[in-house]
């Protein structure tokens, strides 16, 4: 009996262990972000909001790019990731990854483009003489779902063009050398790559020929399921930083934390802002977005990535990658 006992006692203490492991282990989520894209949500992390909501530490790691972010999330590495571009995410559920959009981050049709070197001298009314020509394109990224919608739109064949996959800090940075004739990007990447070519179509006309450019916040659909209630908490969070941001009344306190956070001096950042819509849950849920908008732009975009070869295949339905529970709850706090 006292061996029995002994035992029972063991192994009580085996378990207390492993479930003291378990709730240190949900002590904190780290949660990506890039730099260089000045957004609400970053007043709101610089001043503890998130970790003071969640009553848990907040880990935040930067990125260049989205597909970054979609690896980081398929190693267990990040659990939520702010501001996703629509393809990347679409090109990472197409592949297998079980990830799902919670919220619609920002909207930026005028923050993100491909600019022509500016000695080539080619605007939308010459356009064809891009044939043949080098681009730095980030692959599976918004930046690349316009560059092939732009150059369908202007009948340039992408075949014969060289094809360089380049993040946008890189893009610019061979932009101003010299060594791409045009490179695609966002932030302050594309600021500094217009500072040496041209656009070929603004912001509305890339709209007005199915070109939408937003960001979503994601996470592996197990780590949503599992802590809805987190979820939520983060998203309401980000939803109090926007209105604050959106009311006009806090800027002169807000910004100079986000420019500081995103690693630009305060001009700059609000340059970039002046471009981004950050539209409300009750927006957010709506028929243009969640409600149903973006789940059929993403088959939208899957197909156009199949046809221009930089997917093997698309999936039937993108209904299942949305999960809008923990922003109709984070509605109601």
């Amino acid at each position: 009996m006292k061996n029995r006992t002994k035992r029972m006692s063991i192994l009580a203490s085996v378990v207390a262990a492993l479930a003291a492991q378990g709730a240190a282990a949900q002590q904190q989520i780290t949660v990506g972000y890039f730099q260089e894209w000045p957004m609400p949500f970053q007043y709101a992390k610089v001043e503890g909001m998130y970790d003071e909501a969640l009553g848990m530490e907040v880990q935040w790691r930067a990125f260049d790019t989205g597909t970054a972010m979609s690896a980081a999330m398929a190693s267990g590495d990040v659990q939520l990731s702010v501001s996703q571009g629509v393809q990347t995410f679409v090109v990472a559920t197409s592949a297998g990854q079980d990830l799902q959009i919670v919220d619609v981050a920002l909207t930026y049709a005028e923050n993100e483009n491909c600019v022509v070197r500016e000695a080539l001298e080619i605007d939308k009314d010459n356009a064809a003489e891009l044939a043949g020509k080098k681009v730095a394109v980030p692959m599976g990224t918004p930046a690349h779902f316009s560059f092939i919608k732009q150059m369908e739109h202007f009948g340039v064949d992408i075949g014969s063009m060289q094809v360089i996959n380049m993040s946008p800090p890189e893009g610019a940075a061979a932009l101003s050398q010299g060594s791409v004739d045009m490179a695609c990007g966002w932030g302050g990447s594309f600021r500094r790559m217009l500072e040496h070519g041209n656009t070929l179509m603004t912001g509305a006309e890339k709209e007005d020929i199915g070109i939408l450019i937003f960001d979503v916040t994601t996470g592996p659909s197990d780590f949503i399921a599992k802590n809805p209630d987190v979820v939520a908490t983060f998203l309401s969070v980000t939803a109090e930083a926007n209105k604050m941001w959106n009311s006009g009344e806090n800027t002169d306190k807000m910004l100079p934390v986000i420019a500081k956070d995103a690693g630009m001096d305060e001009d700059a950042a609000a340059a970039s802002m002046e471009t981004f819509e950050f539209p409300t849950i009750e927006e957010q849920l709506g028929e243009k977005w969640l409600g149903g908008g973006a789940q059929s732009f993403m088959k939208d975009v899957a197909d156009v990535f199949v046809a221009s070869g930089s997917i093997d295949a698309a999936k039937d339905d993108y209904s299942g990658n949305v999960n809008t529970g923990p922003l109709e709850q984070a509605g109601n706090m």
